[in-house]
């Protein structure tokens, strides 16, 4: 989703008025509805900032990347609520009734979920929040991937984003299978946004499995992005730019193959190389 705005371009020494295409950010509010002791107990669990559109892929992948849910069959149903605010007339709260509540920590969701996404780990409120519920490590050997896929991923990303091409201002997060073949895609302004979409979309359409795809993010792979890919049992994960410190310790925990700053001729392999082709 995006606007028009008027601005000033500087190019070849002289300014000029031009119309940019800027894409759109709004708050989401999301709120979880669940019985307790035969109470109905509606919680506030997170306010993200997103770009407004494919709402309810985001809170599915959101609640199930945070381990709220285990399954989306958790998930009686999604409501956009409110009235429409703002000058593009936006609802800007989603409320997502649960019909299974014993998994539910409230004091957890309290803690670990009031986020900015726009910042990611850093926005939450105790470094316990880092704890991954994760058990199981994910495959040590599969996908495997030749070096000519890992290349092309990114671009192949870049390609089928409709809002990057308009704007040059948003991310994207795309599920590939192991022969480079594009299945899913979403955008957002925010990186953990988008992950969190196709995440979403992706179990919603009962397109995963973890032996035969990988992940590809734009920009720079966060321990956060990490943790979400995780939940998916999914162990290969490219990411145009570098990833931090953490996210390399998370991933080798893990088995994960963490591939970054991939350009049209190399790309760095920062954990388990088992799962890139050499020859």
């Amino acid at each position: 989703m995006n606007s028009n705005y008027k601005v000033i371009k500087f190019k070849k020494d002289k300014f000029e008025k031009i119309d940019d295409l800027i894409s759109i950010e709004e708050p989401l509010e999301i709120s979880i509805k669940y019985k307790d002791q035969n109470e109905w107990v509606t919680r506030s669990v997170s306010i993200t900032m997103r770009t407004p559109g494919h709402d309810e892929d985001l809170v599915r992948g959101f609640l199930f990347n945070e381990q709220i849910i285990q399954n989306l069959n958790e998930i009686d149903k999604i409501e956009s609520i409110g009235e429409k605010v703002g000058q593009y007339k936006i609802q800007n709260k989603i409320l997502i009734t649960l019909n299974n509540s014993k998994n539910i920590n409230i004091s957890k969701i309290k803690r670990d979920f009031l986020t900015n996404s726009s910042c990611g780990v850093c926005g939450k409120s105790s470094l316990d929040a880092l704890e991954i519920i994760k058990k199981e490590k994910t495959s040590n050997t599969e996908p495997k991937l030749t070096k000519e896929i890992i290349i092309k991923s990114p671009s192949s990303l870049r390609q089928n984003q409709s809002e990057f091409s308009k704007t040059g201002g948003i991310h994207a997060s795309g599920l590939f299978s192991s022969d480079g073949k594009l299945i899913s895609l979403r955008e957002d302004v925010g990186r953990h946004n988008a992950l969190d979409k196709m995440i979403g979309y992706a179990l919603n359409k009962n397109e995963i499995d973890p032996k035969n795809q990988f992940i590809t993010c734009s920009g720079r792979l966060n321990f956060e992005l990490v943790q979400k890919v995780l939940m998916t049992n999914i162990g290969l994960m490219i990411g145009v730019g570098a990833p931090t410190s953490l996210a390399i310790d998370l991933a080798n925990k893990f088995d994960m193959t963490l591939i970054g700053f991939v350009k049209e001729d190399s790309f760095n392999i920062y954990t388990n190389n088992q799962k890139v082709i050499v020859n």
